[in-house]
């Protein structure tokens, strides 16, 4: 009986997890194929899985069955050392138009991509957070970003929460 119950009980929850709203807006008006290609992390919050890694890029394909391939690459620290990749996919979370998508890079384990920030005029630039307040990601077309359109990404972030001050500047030679 009780094992019946915790099974319930883990149902429900992955239920309410998989239909829960995020925390923070994401865009709308969303277009997949302007966002496909490739972006320059401008920069991030550190994570182990990243540490010590310069020139990193975050590549995005469409797959025949809707889904995205996402190819994360970046070389230890400069661009002469060891090149690391990542690859994953990602799906939207809900509805196509609106910047929220799921990305695993280990099945069955997905995270929140929620862009909240995007020039929707040219799709040059991004800011990219995590439901919770552990992953942050400041993305451009070009290794380098204006200050101006990074101190008001970075700005964006604080207001919505994040601890700008743990905000990593990612060399891009």
């Amino acid at each position: 009986m009780r094992y019946d119950f915790f099974c319930i009980s883990l149902v429900l929850t992955v239920i309410q997890m998989v239909d829960a709203k995020p925390r923070f807006n994401p865009v709308s008006d969303f277009d997949l194929n302007r966002y496909l290609g490739k972006w320059y992390e401008i920069a991030r919050f550190q994570h182990r899985f990243e540490k010590d890694l310069v020139n990193v890029t975050a590549t995005y394909t469409l797959r025949d069955d809707g889904k995205v391939d996402v190819l994360n690459q970046g070389y230890n620290n400069s661009k002469d050392g060891k090149l690391k990749t990542a690859r994953g996919k990602a799906k939207f979370a809900g509805p196509k138009n609106i910047g929220h998508l799921k990305v695993t890079f280990f099945w069955p384990f997905y995270g929140d991509y929620i862009i909240v920030e995007l020039d929707k005029e040219n799709y040059n630039f991004a800011l990219v957070v995590s439901d919770s307040y552990d992953y942050l990601w400041i993305l451009s077309r070009t290794p380098n970003l204006e200050s101006a359109i990074l101190i008001s990404l970075l700005d964006k972030a604080r207001e919505l929460g994040f601890d700008t001050n743990k905000v990593y500047l990612v060399p891009q030679e």
